[in-house]
């Protein structure tokens, strides 16, 4: 089943809600230090609500951590960018695919996304909006992946 990867998150309500997303999808969520926040953050869990226990979370402290137990798995990285080379409704998402996500403020570095398989991008039809929110991107994403693999039946 596809993953959601959290690339140095930021904000807690966005992880927040982005779990929430996960427990209604049945998704893992992986999460990659350095966080912005501590897990125990009250904002985090308030965003969360009571899904926490319906989430699988898995940390990591650092992007080489993830990556060697991603070596361990199979799939491949699929990095969400402003800069994507084509938008996340033409791609072809697979059922091992793990969703990238950078942070807030800065997206996933140039490294991780050479890194990617792939790139995608969510269209923003107006040029002076520079991105979506970080949990409105993983749901968007999220939920196209799991149109087009059929979980949503």
């Amino acid at each position: 089943m596809v993953k959601v990867v959290l690339v140095h998150p930021q904000i807690p309500p966005n992880t927040g809600n982005i779990a929430r997303t996960c427990a209604a999808t049945g998704t893992e969520l992986h999460l990659v230090g350095p966080l912005g926040f501590e897990l125990s953050d009250r904002y985090l869990k308030r965003a969360g609500l009571d899904y926490w226990k319906h989430v699988n979370i898995r940390y990591y402290p650092s992007l080489e951590a993830f990556e060697t137990f991603w070596r361990s798995q199979s799939g491949r990285w699929i990095g969400f960018s402003a800069s994507g080379s084509c938008s996340y409704i033409q791609f072809q998402f697979q059922p091992d695919d793990w969703l990238l996500f950078g942070s807030e403020t800065t997206g996933l570095s140039p490294e991780t996304l050479a890194s990617c398989a792939a790139t995608v991008q969510i269209p923003i039809k107006r040029l002076y909006v520079r991105s979506l929110n970080l949990s409105v991107s993983v749901a968007v994403g999220l939920f196209e992946a799991h149109r087009q693999l059929g979980y949503l039946e």
